[in-house]
């Protein structure tokens, strides 16, 4: 007997109604198509299979009422988590900071993706829809890497998703993070402008890079503590690139501790020994004026458990 297989993917047709225009082309498409990477939407986007009212659009091209959008054949993402699996996510619950009708924060834990992919079958953002099956809409608003803890943001509503992403790209949104770093840290604090450029090496892993041909990158650097040979300190992001925090400061030649991909290989081990057994990144605070209701927002995610710990050896060792 033969084993049934998936039918393949259809060309779709989607007509754009009101609370979809005036959205750009290319981030309708990448919050429509879970689970297909960015860079291949932006490939059907080049090759002309994206269309709208049968002709081709640019990325930024602005969706208008009454546009039919052709989708070409994509496999996309595995559906919500049903109920059963989703239980096996509720400890995320009680993480969650503040919630109302419009936006939500949580205190994402180390490990955890914000969303599938590359290996990851669920994501933040896949087991927070399964355990709200109910919910309209809920879509991460800003994106933390899988070892960065800390405060994360999503958006419960689409006017609340673009006020959001109008906060983001205009600086109105402060994001600081707490990372310990190589280095005892001299003077005050201090403020990196250095240009990021992504690259791909021949591995195939996502770099990051100081480089005059990049996008501009702005931090704040501002000391906290100094534990002899390493120092923890505030980082607040002016922008919002990929690895900022981490690139910056190994510009500075203060790489983060436990950082595998930008820190200092003999640094990471005498942590180890410590106990530190992730990366030493957390967003610690997040403020913003609500974008639909006019008022200040200001959270803080404590420092976790396993970090706070690490801080005690540090303080123990470097104590006469």
């Amino acid at each position: 007997m033969k084993k049934a297989v998936d039918p393949a993917p259809a060309v779709r047709y989607l007509e754009i109604d009101e609370t979809r225009a005036g959205q750009r082309l290319d981030n309708f498409l990448i919050a429509t198509l879970k689970g297909v990477p960015k860079s291949r939407i932006y490939r059907i986007l080049r090759k002309g299979e994206v269309r709208i009212n049968k002709g081709r659009a640019r990325p930024d091209y602005r969706l208008e009422a009454g546009d039919v959008v052709r989708i070409p054949p994509l496999r996309l993402a595995p559906p919500r988590l049903k109920a059963g699996e989703a239980e096996g996510f509720s400890w995320l619950l009680p993480r969650i900071l503040h919630e109302d009708d419009d936006l939500l924060v949580i205190n994402k834990p180390a490990g955890l993706a914000v969303h599938a992919g590359s290996g990851v079958g669920v994501g933040l953002i896949e087991a927070l829809r399964g355990l709200r099956p109910d919910a309209p809409f809920l879509e991460l608003a800003h994106r933390l890497d899988r070892d960065t803890s800390g405060c994360l943001l999503l958006a419960k509503s689409r006017p609340s998703l673009t006020g959001l992403h109008r906060l983001l790209r205009d600086g109105g949104l402060e994001k600081t993070y707490l990372a310990l770093v190589a280095g005892a840290w001299r003077g005050g604090a201090r403020e990196v402008r250095a240009a990021l450029e992504k690259n791909r090496p021949r591995s195939g892993e996502r770099m990051v890079e100081v480089s005059e041909a990049g996008k501009e990158a702005s931090s704040v650097f501002m000391p906290r503590q100094r534990y002899g040979s390493s120092s923890l300190m505030e980082i607040r992001l002016l922008t919002g690139r990929t690895h900022q925090a981490r690139v910056h400061a190994a510009h500075l030649g203060h790489p983060v501790a436990g950082d595998d991909k930008y820190g200092d290989r003999d640094f990471n081990r005498h942590l180890q020994r410590l106990g530190l057994k992730r990366m030493f990144l957390h967003a610690w605070r997040l403020r913003f004026t609500h974008p639909l209701r006019d008022s200040k927002m200001d959270f803080e995610a404590p420092l976790p458990d396993e970090l706070s710990v690490v801080l005690e050896r540090l303080a123990h060792e470097t104590t006469p």
